[in-house]
């Protein structure tokens, strides 16, 4: 029975050392924060927290490799969901907002900030960052707009370049503007259905069969 149990407290203790090492990246930097200041702040002895990531290093990768997975698994789903849309448009303007809020998200727009401020010691950081956000939401984009194409529903023969034009219409601005002012500060008065509404009006006035 205690055998049993391990596996699940040792992902419990995993889950603790994360969040702790999250909120310290992200209030300190990469830079000012410790392992020590880890386990303190997930009440684990330094050990453990080698035990489950070797070196501060390790720990930030799976920090932005998880919470990106889970930031991004929903919009994944929604744009997978557009090819047996009964309403197109309808559905690409949810799934504008949704990207709008997961990117305009205060915890996703500082993790940004910390991937790009570190580039330079990290290349391989940025380079994990781009590919499980972006490059994973373009890649989405383009097989949905490629088979939308290949249905007649949309005239995308460039769905990768389709793909382009959507997302940078629905988070262009106001992801540039939140790296800058904070999410906080973009979202007072913004109002992102009639943004998403209007990003979307323009990418069909494109893409829209005639």
């Amino acid at each position: 029975m205690i055998e049993a149990m391990l596996p699940a407290r040792s992902a419990r203790k995993r889950q603790t050392i994360l969040i702790a090492g999250q909120q310290l990246f992200l209030s300190n930097g990469y830079q000012g924060t410790s392992m020590d200041q880890v386990a303190a702040t997930a009440a684990v002895s330094k050990q453990t927290v080698y035990k489950h990531f070797g070196e501060k290093r390790e720990l930030l990768f799976a920090i932005v490799s998880d919470a990106l997975d889970t930031a991004a698994s929903t919009i994944r789903d929604r744009i997978a969901a557009l090819t047996v849309s009964g309403d197109l448009e309808s559905d690409l303007v949810l799934l504008a907002g949704d990207y709008l809020r997961t990117v305009l998200d205060e915890r996703v727009v500082q993790l940004r900030r910390l991937v790009i401020g570190e580039a330079n010691r990290l290349p391989e950081l940025a380079r994990l960052y781009y590919e499980h956000a972006p490059l994973r939401t373009l890649t989405a984009l383009t097989e949905t707009f490629g088979e939308l194409d290949r249905r007649g529903v949309l005239n995308t023969p460039e769905p990768s370049l389709a793909a382009e034009h959507f997302a940078f219409l629905v988070v262009g601005r106001p992801i540039d503007q939140a790296l800058f002012q904070g999410a906080p500060k973009v979202l007072v008065d913004f109002d992102v259905e009639a943004y998403a509404r209007a990003a979307v009006d323009v990418f069909l006035a494109a893409y829209r069969p005639r």
